[in-house]
């Protein structure tokens, strides 16, 4: 029986998943952002986020921890100096998935996944817009229209 047993297997052998949960958080942590499908995200989301949380603190213990689930040097080095100062402040939630569209294969659902605080687009605040309010009911005119007077045809003689 699987009992509490609820993480996704991804259709694959546990060697290879997590093979490829570290190949795709490793190129997570570079590139800052990756396509991939909506199944994946998930995992992966679930793979690398105490990753980060293990980032925010830059001792041997954890530069170990990290080192042994994504097996790149230079991947690690990106993480604990460049990508932990970003995410020092926030308490969790590194990551966002967006969803877009599916795949014209398989109809696989499609998303994005990327590291929240280095969506420039995302991190700019909007101005407040003011809300365009409507009434159900037609305004009542308070000013009486003067008519308006039809210019004078010209005479030409």
């Amino acid at each position: 029986m699987r009992h509490n047993k609820k993480f996704n297997h991804l259709g694959r052998k546990a060697a290879h998943r997590h093979a490829m949960l570290s190949n795709m958080a490793c190129s997570l942590i570079m590139h800052k952002r990756i396509s991939t499908t909506l199944a994946k995200a998930k995992a992966l989301r679930m793979y690398v986020e105490p990753l980060l949380t293990h980032a925010k603190e830059d001792t041997t213990a954890n530069r170990r921890l990290v080192f042994a689930k994504l097996k790149q040097k230079t991947v690690v080095t990106e993480l604990f100096q460049n990508v932990a100062e970003k995410i020092a402040n926030r308490p969790g939630g590194y990551t966002r998935i967006l969803r877009t569209g599916f795949r014209l294969g398989d109809a696989a659902e499609m998303c994005i996944i990327e590291l929240v605080d280095y969506n420039e687009n995302m991190l700019k605040t909007p101005k407040a817009a003011a809300k365009k309010t409507t009434r159900r009911a037609g305004k009542k005119a308070t000013k009486v229209e003067a008519p308006v007077e039809a210019p004078a045809a010209e005479v030409a003689e």
